[in-house]
Parts: C-alpha cells; sequence; structure tokens
C-alpha cells in the first residue's frame, strides 16, 4: 500500500520564497510519506534528494522533477538547501544529522530522533557548534483526535495515570530488512511505535514531569513468522536499502532479533503514573491505539489507529466518563496521513522561533532515556512456537 496522496496546504509561501529543502533516505518514509508532500506544497521546493542507489535517487528524482541527486551527504554542496529532512535507517539519524548540523544546515529528522543518550548529547553537541536548529518529527501529536484528547485531559483535573497503547494485528515492519535486526534499527516495537506513544503521552503529563521510574518487558513470538509481516509496506524496496547502506548489497533473508511487543511502566515524581504497550503483531484484528486519561475529575478516551496501516478502525472515537455516565465528546474528520501535513505548515515557523533551538534535542533526550530504562530491566521471553499466527495466513 502506498500512502494517500499530500493534501495541498492552504499555508502561504513564506516572504523570502519557497524553502529549498533536501530529502536525504528515500526509504518508506522518505520516498512515501515525506518526498510527495514536500513536493506539493507551497512552502516548500525540493532542490535535492540523497540515497546510496543510484535507481532509487533517480527514480525519485524523475518523478517530482528534483534538479540535483547525491549518493551522500557529504555530497551536498554548501547553500544547496535551507532545510534538510533525514529519513535514513535508524541506526544512521544521529550520525547524519550531526553531520549536517555542523555544517550550520537545519535539520529535520525522522524518529526516532536518537537511539541513546549518547546519542542525543551528539546531537545537542551539533546544534550548538553549527549554530543550526534541529527539528524532529512527531506525528502523533499533530493528529486533530490527540488535540482533541489533550484538550479532553485538561478539564479533568490531576492526572493520575495513562493507559497508552498501539497494537497492530499484522505489523511487523519490513521482515528480513532494517526494522528487525538490533544493529540497523535500535530496537523493535518500542523504539518504532513506543516512540510515538510516548510522544504523544508525556506532553499531557507536562513538560516538566519528572520520569523517576520506568520498567517493563518485551517478547518476540511474532517478529520472524512471516503471517505477521505488514504487507502494506514494501520490504524488499527497504531490505534492498539496508544492503546499500551497509554496502553489502544484501536483500532481506535474515532473522529478526528485536522485540515485536514491548510493555512499560511509568512513575512520574508527583506520583502518577504511566502503562505503555507497544505491539506489532497480535491476535488481534484491527490494528488500533487507545489512549486512557484518568483523572481525578474523570477520564477520558480515544479509540483510534495510528499510521498508515489499512487494517484500522473505521473512525476514531473519543469519549468522557463522569460519574457513571460516558459520553462521546466531537472530532473532526481528517484523511489518513494529515498529521504529516499539518508538521510541514509549522516548518517554516519553527525554522525561525528562538524556542526551537535545543527543544527538539531535550524531548529526545527524555525520550530515549525511558526507552533505555525499560530496555535495561526487560527479560525477553522465549516463543512458544516458532509461528504463533499459523494457519491464519490467508486472513
Amino acid at each position: 500500500m502506498t500512502t494517500p496522496p499530500p493534501a495541498v496546504s492552504g499555508v502561504a509561501v513564506p516572504p523570502g520564497g519557497p524553502i529549498r529543502v533536501a530529502v536525504v533516505g528515500l526509504g518508506w518514509a522518505g520516498r512515501e510519506i515525506w518526498l510527495p508532500r514536500l513536493a506539493a506544497h507551497p512552502a516548500f521546493e525540493v532542490t535535492a534528494l540523497v540515497d546510496p542507489q543510484p535507481a532509487v535517487r533517480e527514480a525519485a528524482r524523475d518523478t517530482h522533477a528534483v534538479p540535483f541527486a547525491y549518493a551522500d551527504v557529504d555530497d551536498l554542496p554548501a547553500g544547496a538547501a535551507d532545510l534538510v529532512v533525514v529519513a535514513v535507517p535508524n541506526h544512521l539519524h544521529a550520525a547524519v544529522a550531526a553531520r549536517l548540523l555542523r555544517r550550520g544546515v537545519p535539520v529535520f529528522l525522522e524518529k526516532p530522533v536518537c537511539l541513546s543518550s549518547a546519542e542525543a548529547a551528539l546531537l545537542a553537541d551539533a546544534e550548538r557548534a553549527g549554530g543550526a536548529v534541529l527539528l524532529a518529527g512527531s506525528a502523533a501529536r499533530w493528529r486533530a483526535d490527540v488535540r482533541a484528547l489533550a484538550d479532553a485531559a485538561a478539564e479533568l483535573g490531576p492526572i493520575r495515570h495513562v493507559d497508552v497503547a498501539w497494537v497492530r494485528a499484522r505489523g511487523v515492519p519490513d521482515a528480513g530488512g532494517w526494522f528487525t535486526r538490533r544493529d540497523l534499527s535500535g530496537g523493535g516495537a518500542l523504539v518504532d511505535l513506543g516512540w510515538h506513544l510516548l510522544d504523544t503521552v508525556l506532553p499531557l503529563l507536562g513538560p516538566a514531569t519528572r520520569i523517576t521510574r520506568a520498567v517493563g518487558s518485551v517478547s518476540a513470538d511474532f517478529v520472524n513468522d512471516t503471517a505477521a509481516h505488514a504487507v502494506w509496506r514494501d520490504p524488499a524496496g527497504s531490505a534492498a536499502a539496508a544492503g546499500a547502506l551497509r554496502g553489502d548489497g544484501s536483500v532481506g533473508g535474515s532473522r529478526g532479533d528485536v522485540e515485536d511487543t514491548a510493555r512499560g511502566f511509568l512513575l512520574t515524581a508527583d506520583g502518577a503514573s504511566v502503562a505503555v504497550h507497544a505491539c506489532w503483531a497480535s491476535h488481534e484484528a484491527l490494528d488500533r491505539t487507545t489512549i486512557t486519561v484518568h483523572g481525578v475529575a474523570g477520564t477520558a478516551t480515544l479509540r483510534c489507529t495510528f499510521g498508515f496501516s489499512p487494517n484500522r478502525e473505521p473512525s476514531p472515537v473519543l469519549t468522557r466518563t463522569r460519574d457513571g455516565e460516558t459520553v462521546a465528546l466531537p472530532l473532526p474528520a481528517e484523511a489518513i496521513g494529515t498529521e504529516y501535513d499539518r508538521q510541514l505548515d509549522a516548518l517554516p515557523g519553527l525554522l525561525t522561533a528562538p524556542a526551537s533551538r535545543g527543544a527538539a534535542v531535550a524531548e529526545a533526550h527524555r525520550t530515549i532515556d525511558i526507552i533505555e530504562r525499560i530496555y535495561r530491566t526487560a527479560r525477553p521471553t522465549e516463543p512458544e512456537r516458532e509461528h504463533a499466527l499459523a494457519g491464519q495466513r490467508d486472513r
């Protein structure tokens, strides 16, 4: 499955003309999410592409009429772009972004922004040294239903607990490619889906909230089960990209060594708690995302599906419960992927806002610290059988 066509934004062109953008990395996210949207957005002009695979970059260059394409980010000429969108595999995120930031080039970096606290420190140092701003991909918080949930949560008084889960039926990404290799991805469902979940929950708790404890568990019952693969992704293309980036030319065939399911429990300094459940594959019928906020004055629950999977909830539903009465709250209709368009709408302002400097790194540092702590306490469980979804391959 390809993503829906990008919405044409009503945002005006910046006073100095469109922002010149280079897209680095033409895997699934770069090719299907960012490049089409940037090419269609009036505030941006895609001036260059960077990818190690000649066929991939030339195809994208021809499709979107991009004037220049390069094999490596170091080949990108000085002054060729006002902003670089970095969408390379996870293990290259911090290194590529840091190289650009030190050259004084602003960077919009796909999640996960970093894979360790050390990488967060590397990015912070590069941002200071080069004087350019780092911005981070954070799609979930730009969803209309998530914003409506935040508004509802603000009326619940002090928050005592948040339950947040993203559970896919069959959604192991790019099996045999870099997503399921720990050395290239940094982790499994917790790094992938969990980053979005934490990016949604932490703002609900408040920017000053300190997480004092984080524990969790992980399991890998589905990661090597072909019935659990995300068929709406492009495994061959992403695996080929990973092989090219490694320099070995390999395409798939390797067994995953990451978790497909992670559960975490967090405690804050003021006594609130958070339960996190990130799951690439399960025995559920639909992919679903559920966020429930428990406050002193009531409970608010959002049920929807994050991401682009076609196997999703029919439509988002937001409810509030008080004194035994549950009511549905209004939600605006929006197309799948609109949250990515909203991020692009906001980028011109964020690029020039003084408050943006250091903000993305600080948020990323808090997020990866939680993920690291969950991984440190997690004890992987052995799968009961190799093919957890055997007999259900035709569903």
